[in-house]
């Protein structure tokens, strides 16, 4: 019995290609469109900026707030709530506000004010439609999808890693393609190869979007802890805009601008989000500093490089699954990992059906 049961069970390694192979058919259309909608986003927040306007104007703080005043006035319906850096070309914001009736909208202006954009409500661009696809499928259930696909996803990159793993010696056959012999074994080989070259940062970029995916419960496990202070109670009107994003970018010399979110109804303080020299961001800054809204002075400041490495880690998932860790060359480096990913499900395909022929045959 023991011995009959050793001699046919399949060995590790076929178990593993096995599922491996599977786990890759099942998935393969939904991390084929991933893929391709990743490579069409990395460069999307200029490409948006681009196609609205081309005019550039530098950051004038009290040029904004008159335009806030204007989108906004006091005592009307209108409250502005946030207003963040647009990512693209420099100098450029999305303001965002909401209105009496439950209601909000969106504004984009230039670094003096200048309105840029003013978006419909239901207004969804090409670049908007896939951003929302590769992130959540365009709603709350997809987001479950993507998260569960990204985990498999992860797995079976391990999985197929394992099961490329070339011998002792044998290192250099397997990372250079054959080029003689079956279709089918050098289409098998080809899929190795090119497997083994990129794996490892494909796997960091499927496993640094898929924590994105669990942000709040990775970030607890991690012990990641969102910066903040005690609420301060309102003693008066609240400096302007202005007052509390110059206090913000003076805590902290060299930064630029990435988002201000308005004192809530129970905390008079200006949360701002900065870029501050040195950040591994291209955009997006990870230093905050918290200003009283009561008469403008710096409650705390806290610069993402001297977060604590709970903190500091989260904050660098996002620039690490674009690319912008790298700059430029990363966020190329991004684009050739998706295509890595198209070649790969294509190659995998291709390679399943060349080796199911035989058998179709023989029926």
């Amino acid at each position: 019995m023991t011995e009959t049961s050793r001699t046919t069970r399949p060995p590790l390694r076929r178990q593993i290609l096995t599922a491996h192979r599977w786990l890759s058919l099942g998935a393969a259309l939904f991390w084929l469109l991933q893929a391709l909608t990743g490579i069409l986003i990395v460069f999307h927040w200029e490409i948006g900026d681009a196609a609205l306007s081309d005019i550039h104007r530098k950051t004038d703080l009290p040029a904004i707030e008159r335009r806030l005043d204007a989108i906004a006035p006091a005592g009307g319906d209108r409250t502005v709530t946030t207003i963040w850096t647009t990512a693209g070309l420099p100098d450029r914001y999305t303001v965002y506000f909401d209105e009496a009736g439950g209601d909000g909208g969106k504004v984009r202006i230039a670094g003096d004010g200048t309105v840029i954009d003013v978006p419909k409500p239901d207004e969804t661009t090409l670049i908007d439609f896939l951003v929302g696809f590769h992130h959540d499928l365009l709603g709350a259930w997809g987001s479950w999808i993507v998260s569960i696909s990204g985990l498999l996803l992860c797995s079976n990159l391990v999985l197929g890693l394992v099961a490329a793993w070339p011998r002792r010696g044998t290192w250099r056959t397997a990372l250079i393609p054959a080029r003689r012999g079956p279709a089918a074994a050098r289409l098998y080989s080809w899929h190795r190869a090119v497997g083994l070259w990129a794996v490892v940062p494909a796997l960091v970029i499927a496993a640094t979007g898929t924590m994105l995916k669990f942000e709040d419960g990775v970030g607890t496990a991690l012990g990641a802890e969102s910066v903040a202070m005690a609420a301060n109670p309102q003693t008066g009107a609240p400096v302007g805009f202005a007052a509390a994003a110059g206090a913000a970018l003076g805590a902290i010399p060299g930064s630029s601008l990435t988002q201000v979110a308005w004192p809530e109804a129970d905390d008079a303080t200006y949360r701002i989000r900065v870029l501050a020299p040195g950040e591994i961001r291209r955009a997006y800054g990870g230093s905050i500093v918290l200003v009283d809204a009561n008469d403008g002075a710096v409650r705390g400041v806290f610069p993402i490089a001297e977060a604590e490495p709970a903190r500091a880690f989260m904050s660098a998932l996002f620039p690490i699954h674009t690319g912008e860790a790298g700059g430029l060359i990363g966020r190329l480096l991004s684009v050739a990992i998706g295509l890595w990913l198209v070649t790969m499900i294509v190659a995998g395909l291709l390679l399943w059906f060349k080796r199911r022929k035989p058998a179709t045959r023989k029926n």
